[in-house]
């Protein structure tokens, strides 16, 4: 399945965390932290300005990501979790 995001939404699949120990004891997956870092899958065409024309997004498919802790909304498709976002929601770009 495709996804096509519209006007300065953008599709990010989070990047998982390597697992984490603190001695020999496991943290369980209810006690992480959210990742908020990931990489673009899909970009909408830009947000309209007020004189009509499409205002280009930033970011593009394939960049890395930081993007605020609560930003956007989860979902899962073919067994992946992604979180759809407005372009605002990204905080920054790593280069």
């Amino acid at each position: 399945m495709a996804l096509e995001p519209l006007s300065d939404n953008v599709v990010v699949e989070p990047q998982e965390e390597a697992e984490t120990r603190i001695g020999s004891i496991i943290v369980p997956d209810t006690a992480k932290e959210q990742p908020q870092i990931g990489r673009v899958i899909a970009a909408g065409p830009g947000k309209r300005g007020d004189d009509g024309e499409r205002r280009p997004l930033a970011v593009s498919v394939g960049d890395t990501v930081i993007y605020s802790k609560f930003g956007g909304t989860e979902f899962d498709m073919d067994s992946s979790e992604y979180r759809v976002m407005r372009e605002s929601d990204i905080l920054a770009i790593v280069s």
